[in-house]
């Protein structure tokens, strides 16, 4: 049973989602303020953490922002339906996911699925054998990898999709394909979530000796990621 905590200020929808994930055979900790969480994160192990971002004294945001100083749990994040800002600074601070809201329970659900699924073995290659890719290596039992020899700290999507990248390395890969097999959703109209996302790879990677970046985008179509 995977263990999640829930935040969110809002008593009603606490207690809703609350029930519902139990119902969908989770074991769920339910908190309703950004304080609580840190504390629950630093002190207990969850699977995943569903954060809210609009709450009253230390907002979502700078909850990620503190979580993240010590673990690299999933988090997805609940935001107001329309709001960019929030769901683009929430990607940049190490968020794997986000859903508006309101939301369906049952989306949520699938989203919270989705990302799990991430956490196992996946793709072409044995969970044993690491790949290389010029200086990275991946190792996707684990959900380990290396650049130039030294340990990248990546957050569950991140890795996801760079194991995408680096089992087509040299091939452009679409952001369609990377959202599907990456983040486990079909893209959606807007969407700047694979940018971001690709961005702080790019930022934790940092470039090759000619100085280009090893994960050159190609407009209008996708990613790729460069073999050295």
């Amino acid at each position: 049973m995977s263990k999640l905590l829930l935040v969110d200020d809002d008593l009603e929808l606490n207690k809703l989602l609350s029930t519902y994930l139990s119902q969908e055979g989770f074991e769920v900790t339910a908190v309703m303020d950004g304080a609580s969480a840190v504390k629950e994160a630093s002190l207990h192990e969850y699977a995943l953490i569903v954060l809210d971002v609009m709450m009253p004294g230390m907002n979502g945001i700078e909850a990620l922002s503190r979580i993240r100083m010590n673990s690299a749990v999933p988090v997805l994040m609940l935001t107001a339906r329309g709001d960019d800002i929030d769901r683009i600074m929430g990607l940049e601070m190490g968020a794997d996911d986000y859903v508006p809201k309101p939301c369906l329970p049952r989306e949520l659900v699938a989203r919270i699925r989705a990302i799990l699924r991430r956490t196992l073995p996946a793709g072409h290659t044995s969970g044993h054998e690491p790949l290389h890719v010029g200086a990275l290596s991946l190792w996707p039992e684990k959900r380990l990898a290396t650049w130039q020899g030294q340990a990248l700290e990546l957050t569950s999507t991140e890795f996801s999709l760079l194991l995408v990248l680096a089992q087509q390395a040299g091939k452009v890969v679409s952001k369609n394909d990377l959202s599907e097999i990456g983040m486990g959703r079909p893209l959606t109209r807007y969407d700047r979530s694979i940018d971001v996302h690709m961005s702080s790879i790019r930022h934790k990677l940092g470039n090759l000796p000619d100085g280009r970046s090893c994960i050159q985008t190609v407009r209008g179509i996708g990613y790729q990621l460069v073999r050295d």
